[in-house]
């Protein structure tokens, strides 16, 4: 006889001849003999005593009867259940198909005491074996199964009860292409350690389960403790892995199917992963391991030109709140790998993986070359191994961090609003929710700050205040508006030596500026000047006196050559048989074609059609007409017609009774004989020069503030023509007047000393000194936003880390000054060497990005690593204990 059930907290139990049967309630509480495991339930045998087992189970509660249905009422209630639309993730359960349709003849019958009565739920049928309680291959649904949604299988176990020991054969609805179906068949993967590749472990998953539950099962398995980083990899049917970097898709999303071999890997302690490792270097990597050093205090290998990037890297790594982030693993669950402005998230892994070998302490350096080759891929301009600026790498990074962990996974649209008579508070209010509406990462909260920007219409008077965010601030440096060029004064008299002078022009002056100046030093007036810009061994330029002095490049030069007069006894080494008749021979002062008045040196060949009228020096060196007139076969050289490209072309001559029209062939060439060149031609005295006294003189440059680099940055300025502002009032673009604020400071601001300057006509590098402070940075007075007493705190800052830059424009040296965050000892990183310094070695000429962190920030992250640890020295500057310094 059939006995209703009795409830015990979350268990229920049937009785019926004195057999017990076990059901499960929903919702429930499982006990402790029950386990849940990649989406399966398996359930432990209960005890034969029914009373021991509740009296456990509701912790000695007394028992409520619940109350069952009539047969009419289950067969309606199970019925319009199986009827409800499939929807994605819900759960369903499978009943076998001969008990429910005798349980469907029990119901229909009518009669609640039948011998139809269908006993417990019973899958027995649907199972392989009762040990691992796996599915058999090939069920169909209507002939093997019927599918239940939740609701209804819990109804049917409160009322009938499950037998016992079976679990609940629970599937989830995936989505499939076009269609919703229930998941009958877990997916069955195989885990293995990269350790140990040769021993898996098969789990069971739903296509909905998370790749985070492979991951957390994996962990369970392994005994992998909380404090190791792990990682996953899938191994495809040719053989190659594959990595699994974002857990939070599903299984049917990342395509994993049964049988698949799953690849779980445990970060070294020194930072690096197996799998990135050569096996011929396991002998090293132990090396390393064995090595313990200072945390942080770590080079980068130059792989070639890429002093840049380290230099970068070293200055972010050592931002103390940032570092933190990535040590302590929270970047994990910021990772946003959907981000169509991201990087799918490999910007930010390559960078945590470079930040935890770095702070280890197990490697004196470390090769950045996965790191490069991610920049390279998703910033193309960083590709190959050429020179780069470190503050445009450090902008890409900081974009690129901050977009791979947005903590906002779709940015909704916001309208920028214009302030339109608002109180500015007000205004930057909106602007910043605006921004982290769109904008919520860890980079926002170290880097970010807020500028107000105020544009003034020169027609209408129109004024436009926005507020918008700032990353780091580029600032000018307060630039001469003199100039120093060389130059080379090549007199009219040949037998003088071309004379370098170093002059001082107006920066903005013109040509005839510049003889003017050079007047001063020789004496010559301004008006018989010529200047001109020889460039590859040929005229390339030659100046009008209204031209601008910005076309001139620091690096153009003028050139001179010079020739040595053969004596008499030099004149020709040639054979008799090669003197022609001497009747063939010009006479003293005769002009003929082809020659010069000096019949002794041919100084143009016959091919040259050039009729020479120069005249010979006059000094009291013998002339010409009194040289011997001995007939030789060899030139000193030939002068030709050439165009600019030291070509000539024939066809274009045009002769006349005059001579030869040059309009199209403008240049003269002269072509040495070499044996003659080498004889007569003294390249050391053709390049030589004197040295004017002007020379020694050293325009001094006056070191500037950084407080001044900041005030200019605030003044007010006139936009270029190329950038006008369209003003709403006007209808149309204007150079307006623009004026940038600091309204809001970043807990870090990073500060872009601009000591490259680009212009149409010239590009220069600026070496000026800019003094700095390294303590008590105070931004109070720059800050507009309304202060009160307290607040003056909050815009005082100290240094953290120098970008330096040694060298020119096209070439160039990059090193970094950082200060430790544990130890407070300053360090010079110089690629991979690496070397304690003193504060007072820290400013110089090559300072170009600084890196400040707010006072009241390293209060606070002093308070937290205190209350970790034990007490360190926390103030850059600080002398360091001498177990920990390493110098490479």
């Amino acid at each position: 006889m059939a006995v209703a059930p009795w409830l015990y907290g979350g268990l229920c139990f049937r009785f019926r001849d004195q057999n017990p049967e076990v059901a499960v309630e929903g919702p429930f509480l499982l006990p402790a003999a029950v386990t849940v495991r990649g989406g399966q339930m398996a359930m432990a045998a209960v005890a034969a005593n029914p009373a021991d087992t509740a009296a456990t189970a509701v912790d000695h509660r007394k028992p409520q009867r619940e109350k069952v249905p009539g047969l009419e009422s289950q067969r309606r209630q199970i019925e319009n259940g199986r009827r409800r639309p499939l929807r994605v993730g819900e759960s369903w359960f499978l009943v076998g198909h001969h008990w429910y349709k005798q349980w469907e003849v029990y119901v229909r019958g009518g009669n609640q005491d039948s011998s139809t009565f269908p006993g417990c739920i019973n899958n027995a049928e649907l199972f392989e074996d009762q040990v691992n309680w796996r599915l058999k291959k090939g069920l169909v649904e209507g002939e093997d199964y019927v599918l239940l949604p939740a609701a209804a299988w819990h109804y049917l176990v409160n009322w009938y009860g499950l037998e016992h020991g079976q679990p609940p054969i629970e599937r989830k609805v995936v989505e499939l292409p076009s269609t919703h179906k229930v998941e009958v068949y877990s997916v069955e993967l195989l885990l293995v350690r990269h350790s140990d590749m040769d021993t898996p472990h098969t789990a069971q998953f739903s296509q909905t389960d998370s790749v985070d539950l492979v991951l957390h099962t994996a962990r369970e398995q392994f005994l992998v403790s909380p404090q190791e980083e792990t990682r996953l990899w899938i191994k495809n049917a040719e053989g190659s892995f594959e990595r699994l970097c974002n857990t939070r898709v599903t299984v049917l999303d990342a395509a994993l199917k049964t049988g698949q071999v799953v690849v779980m890997e445990t970060r070294n302690k020194d930072g690096t992963w197996p799998s990135a490792q050569p096996h011929d270097t396991r002998s090293t990597l132990e090396e390393e391991e064995d090595f313990q050093g200072q945390p942080g205090i770590c080079g980068l290998t130059n792989l070639g030109n890429t002093c840049f990037m380290n230099s970068a890297l070293q200055c972010l790594s050592n931002v103390p709140q940032l570092t933190e982030y990535f040590l302590k693993n929270r970047y994990l669950e910021e990772l946003n790998f959907c981000n169509p402005l991201g990087m799918k998230g490999e910007i930010a892994q390559a960078y945590a993986d470079l930040v935890k070998q770095a702070w280890s302490g197990h490697h004196r350096s470390i090769v950045p070359q996965v790191f490069k080759t991610k920049v390279g891929h998703f910033a193309s301009q960083f590709l190959g191994y050429q020179q780069h600026d470190s503050q445009e790498l450090l902008s890409f990074l900081l974009d690129g961090l901050h977009e791979d962990l947005n903590r906002i996974k779709k940015k909704e649209y916001v309208e920028l609003c214009d302030a339109a008579g608002r109180p500015d508070q007000e205004v930057a209010q909106e602007a910043w929710q605006n921004h982290k509406r769109r904008n919520d990462s860890v980079i926002v909260d170290t880097f970010h700050g807020l500028f107000k920007s105020t544009l003034v219409c020169p027609d209408c008077g129109n004024v436009s205040v926005t507020f918008d965010p700032f990353c780091y601030l580029s600032v000018p440096l307060p630039v001469s508006h003199k100039r120093v060029m060389e130059v080379f004064f090549v007199s009219m008299d040949p037998r003088r030596k071309p004379e370098q002078h170093r002059l001082v022009v107006p920066k903005k002056g013109k040509i005839s500026d510049l003889c003017v100046a050079l007047a001063k030093h020789t004496g010559i007036s301004p008006e018989r000047m010529m200047v001109a810009d020889v460039f590859s061994h040929r005229f390339y330029k030659i100046y009008q006196l209204e031209e601008s002095l910005s076309s001139i490049l620091d690096r153009d030069d003028i050139f001179i050559r010079y020739v040595t007069r053969p004596s008499s006894d030099d004149e020709d080494d040639g054979d008799e048989k090669d003197l022609e008749d001497k009747d063939r021979l010009p006479k003293p002062g005769r002009v003929t074609e082809g020659s010069s008045q000096d019949p002794g040196l041919e100084q143009a060949g016959p091919s040259s059609r050039v009729v020479s009228r120069s005249r010979a020096p006059v000094d009291n060196s013998p002339g010409p007409s009194h040289w011997p007139q001995r007939a030789r076969r060899k030139h000193l050289f030939t002068l030709h017609t050439v165009n600019s490209n030291g070509t000539s072309d024939r066809s274009t001559f045009n002769e006349d009774t005059h001579g030869v029209s040059f309009s199209s062939q403008p240049y003269i060439a002269i072509d040495w004989e070499p044996e003659m060149k080498k004889r007569y031609y003294d390249e050391v005295e053709a390049e030589g020069y004197v040295k004017h006294d002007c020379v020694g003189y050293v325009l001094k440059k006056a070191p500037v503030q950084l407080q001044e680099c900041i005030e200019l940055f605030t003044t007010v300025e006139t936009l270029e023509k190329e950038n006008p502002w369209y003003c709403p009032t006007c209808k149309q673009h204007q150079l307006a007047t623009k004026k940038l604020d600091l309204w809001m400071l970043p807990e870090t601001l990073i500060i872009h000393l601009k000591r490259f300057s680009y212009t149409k006509f010239s590009r220069e590098k600026l070496d000026t000194l800019v003094e700095f402070p390294i303590r008590d940075l105070d931004f109070s007075e720059f800050v507009i936003k309304p202060q009160n007493d307290s607040s003056r705190e909050l815009y005082k800052y100290d240094l953290i880390a120098v970008s330096n830059h040694y060298g020119g424009l096209r070439d160039g040296h990059y090193t970094t000054f950082a200060c430790n965050k544990d130890s407070g000892q300053w360090h010079y990183f110089d690629d991979s060497s690496v070397s304690p310094v003193t504060e007072n070695q820290i400013e110089s000429k090559a300072a170009y990005v600084l890196f400040y962190q707010r006072q009241d920030v390293a209060r606070r992250l002093q308070t937290q690593a205190s209350s970790s640890k034990p007490p360190a020295s926390s103030a850059c500057g600080a002398p360091p204990k001498s177990e920990f310094v390493d110098v490479n």
